[in-house]
Parts: structure tokens; sequence; C-alpha cells
């Protein structure tokens, strides 16, 4: 379809609808909300060849919630990516088809349009065009080529037409990975308590938050380092002293450098309270323990960057910092009825 005419077939149901609210099930996916404090929207993050279209981001919604995209029609997407999770897996690691088990923990998807240094834990995709495609293939999740996938979903007539509506063609791979992609980035989340104490809502954080907020911010402990004040990530990779001997490299086996050993990408902590469990591999079980780690200076390997070094916390401070992180929650992402089928 022309893109003059997706545009104004898109405007017709803006008006229609009466614009985005977020908790009707029929307003538009791509009418999702830019964060306080991001330089730009979802929308304008996607590249040229694959704008952001209402018709490309439900393709994409009906693609992360289709089991026929693994080998044996079990897993989906959507099976380790939860919304109710903040799209991540509540298990240490994913399962696969034939029960298969995966290395690393799968991370959330949340507000991933604005990652510009690649994705998943090492980086190794450049865009979510590419990133999505790779677990469909991966042995160990959804185990299928991805022209054996566009095959099943070109001999689905309602597959055939959502495409045509979508890109105006038959499915492809190129196709296939796009509309996908679209559907991530419709996953933003901006609406949780912090967030509206950004936006001027003082009253919206306990005391206890406001104190953990300050901490978090603080030179004391350093978390904006990593995790800045409106995007809660740094977009790079570190090594926060999980790593161990004998552990996953991390980066380094992607580029290969001696300094990037252990080193992994800085999650945002959009939803962490119920993404849990927590880094690479799963190995931390709660928002407790994750502080903890901090507090004690990481796990004591060598290569832990110089930056992670043990904390004066006291047991109130503690207890601060994880109500901090626990007003990231935004709820009414989480139950969004847009990301349902």
């Amino acid at each position: 379809m022309h893109k003059a005419r997706i545009l104004r077939r898109f405007s017709a149901l803006l008006i229609a609808l009466g614009g985005c609210g977020g908790g009707d099930p029929t307003e538009p996916l791509i009418a999702v909300p830019q964060p306080a404090g991001f330089a730009e929207t979802a929308a304008e993050t996607a590249p040229p060849q694959n704008l952001l279209t209402e018709s490309r981001a439900q393709l994409g919604k009906r693609l992360f919630f289709e089991a026929q995209l693994s080998s044996d029609g079990t897993v989906s997407c959507s099976s380790c990516h939860q919304q109710e999770h903040g799209f991540a897996d509540p298990r240490p690691v994913s399962v696969g088809v034939e029960g298969r088990q995966g290395k690393r923990n799968a991370s959330h998807l949340t507000n991933l349009a604005w990652v510009r240094t690649g994705l998943f834990w090492d980086g190794r995709a450049a865009t979510l065009e590419e990133q999505v495609g790779m677990p469909i293939e991966d042995p160990l999740e959804m185990n299928l080529p991805l022209p054996t996938a566009v095959a099943r979903l070109a001999a689905d007539p309602s597959y055939l037409a959502d495409f045509n509506l979508a890109y105006g063609e038959a499915p492809t791979v190129q196709t296939l990975t796009r509309a996908l992609a679209s559907f991530v980035r419709t996953l933003v989340s901006s609406n949780s308590r912090y967030d509206k104490h950004l936006r001027g809502q003082e009253q919206a954080l306990s005391e206890s938050e406001v104190s953990g907020m300050k901490l978090f911010f603080s030179k004391e402990t350093g978390c904006f380092h990593c995790h800045s004040e409106h995007t809660l990530s740094n977009d790079g990779f570190f090594n926060n002293g999980s790593f161990l001997e004998g552990g996953d490299v991390g980066r380094q086996a992607l580029t290969g450098r001696t300094g990037d050993l252990g080193k992994f990408r800085v999650p945002n902590l959009r939803n962490v309270e119920v993404t849990a469990p927590y880094m690479h591999d799963g190995s931390l079980a709660t928002l407790e323990e994750v502080v903890e780690h901090y507090a004690r200076g990481g796990r004591g390997h060598p290569s832990t960057d110089t930056q992670i070094e043990a904390l004066s916390l006291s047991a109130e401070d503690k207890v601060d910092l994880v109500n901090f992180l626990k007003s990231l929650t935004d709820r009414t992402f989480l139950s969004d009825p847009r990301y349902r089928l």
C-alpha cells in the first residue's frame, strides 16, 4: 500500500477513536506516549524502510503470539516475554522447543525503540529488525529457519491478507522481521509513579521512595552512572560484578576484546519489580538481593568495573532503594489490553 494512503487511513482512525488513553483495546497500538525526557517518539525511531504504521504493528502483534513460528508449534515470542512480567520471562533462563534450556535470562522488551548500541545482553543485534528474527532460528529457542517460517505464513490466507495490507506483498523474511519489530516499538512504558513524579506530581512517591530516589541518583551509590534519570539506562555495556571465573564471558565472546570480559548490556529498569529474576543469568531472585549485590561491591572478580565498590548502606537505605525501584512499575502498561490478542 502506498505510504500516503496508509498515513491517511491511520489519521482517519485516530480521529474516529478520539486519541489515546491506554485502556481501550480498540485504541491504535502505535498511539503510544513519548516518555518524559526522551528526544523522539517511538514512531520516529523506526527506520525509513519500516515506518511504524498501525497495520504493521497489528501484524507484528499477531506474529508475536504465533506458535507456528517454532519448529514444533509450541513456542511463541510471548512464551518468554510475558506482559504481566514487563515482557520478560519469570524463569532464570527461557525454555524453548522440546524443553531446551536457554543460556541467558530473557530480557524485557520495554522501551527498546530507543536502544542504539545493540540488542541482547551482548549487543549482537544492531537493530530491532535484526534482533526479532534471531530467537526464531535459535536451536535452543524456536528452532525454525526464517524461510520455513515465511512458507508457513504464506500458506495461511489470513496472513497473506495481513501482509498485503501492511507491506503490499506476500510475507518475506524481511517483512516478517519488520512486522515483529514494529510491534516491539509500541511496547512503551511511561506511566509509573516515578514518571508521574517527573511530570510534577510530587505526591506520586512516598517518603521512603523519595529517599530511595535521592540515594539512587547520589554520588554515594553512583547508580545514575548506568541508569540515567529518564531512560533508566546508559545504553551501554558494563561489568557489574556478576561475572565469575569460568562463567559467561558476555560481550567478549562477540568482540574478542579483553576489556569486554563479563560485560553485559545495561538494562533499563522499567517495571523492574516484575521482571525477576535478575542479571544475565537470572541468578538473583529479588530486588533485595540485587541491592545486596551492589552493596557488597559485586562478587569480587578482578574484571569488575572500578565503579562497583562496596557501599555503606544502612538497613533503612536498602529498604528505601527497593521501594524506589518498585515505584518504576507501570501498572497501566502491564495491563494494557492492546498488547493482548
